[in-house]
């Protein structure tokens, strides 16, 4: 990714666009990036501008300081002013959907630490990618609750037995084992985290945007649907991208052997 940006910064998440990525961070590394409302409704906030802005090809999700996420803010957390139990569970319901039905691929960068609500926010990206020197822990157990909204996300991604293993021991496990358990599409060294997402970032630069947003519906859709819904649902969708102006573009673009306009905007 380019360091050149252009944004808007809070004081828990900044919002940056440059090249066709919008970069969103978490940015509170004094308090490990905890989720409460300063930092949720900024994020759905971030969301929702890169979903309707038209130069933004592909969302990165990443922190800052030596935690990605930790999870809820346990401070004051049953408090009924504030507190995380007050608007939390459903500020963060907000943020996942915002993620699982964004229009753009999105991308997960994840630098540091992640723990409870943490691994929602990586579950619900499209990518994700760790540093291998970064740890995961579903730690809601161990403070007397459980990871009951992430579970939505989580349990899409993840093998059942793995999930039965970390969600009920809340043990902190290494990159490589929350690869192993699907939470996570790759794990690179520290140094080559950004490489890794620049590959991602120029691959789906080369995808239609309206092909990727139908694909996107395709993966969250199909596979909750029954075999005859599944085909209506599919045809239909297929018959119209066939008919679209961007396919149009995309299939003159193969027969001259020159990209397609996407691709080099």
């Amino acid at each position: 990714m380019s360091s050149e940006a252009d944004g808007v910064q809070t004081d828990a998440v900044t919002y940056a666009v440059a090249e066709g990525v919008a970069t969103l961070t978490l940015n509170r590394p004094d308090a490990r990036n905890v989720l409460n409302a300063d930092s949720l409704v900024p994020l759905i906030e971030g969301l929702a501008s890169a979903a309707v802005d038209d130069h933004v090809r592909v969302v990165v999700l990443t922190g800052t300081g030596s935690a990605f996420c930790a999870g809820a803010d346990l401070r004051g957390a049953q408090s009924d002013s504030g507190g995380f139990a007050s608007t939390g569970p459903r500020l963060l319901v907000t943020a996942l959907e915002a993620l699982l039905d964004h229009p753009k691929p999105t991308i997960a960068r994840v630098q540091g630490h992640v723990a409870g609500g943490g691994n929602g926010l990586v579950a619900a990206c499209d990518l994700a990618v760790a540093a291998d020197n970064v740890t995961f822990a579903f730690s809601e157990v161990r403070v007397g609750v459980a990871p009951a909204v992430i579970s939505v996300v989580c349990l899409r991604v993840m093998r059942p037995r793995d999930a039965a293993d970390l969600f009920l021991t809340g043990q902190r496990v290494s990159a490589e084992r929350a690869l192993d358990a699907g939470l996570l599409n790759r794990v690179v060294p520290a140094a080559d985290l950004d490489h890794a997402i620049d590959l991602w970032i120029e691959h789906l630069r080369l995808g239609g945007p309206t092909a990727l947003a139908a694909t996107k519906q395709l993966l969250r859709q199909v596979p909750t649907t029954t075999r005859d819904e599944g085909f209506a649902f599919t045809a239909e969708l297929s018959a119209a991208l066939f008919a679209g102006a961007e396919a149009a573009e995309g299939m003159t673009a193969f027969v001259e052997r020159r990209p397609p306009r996407w691709a080099s905007s």
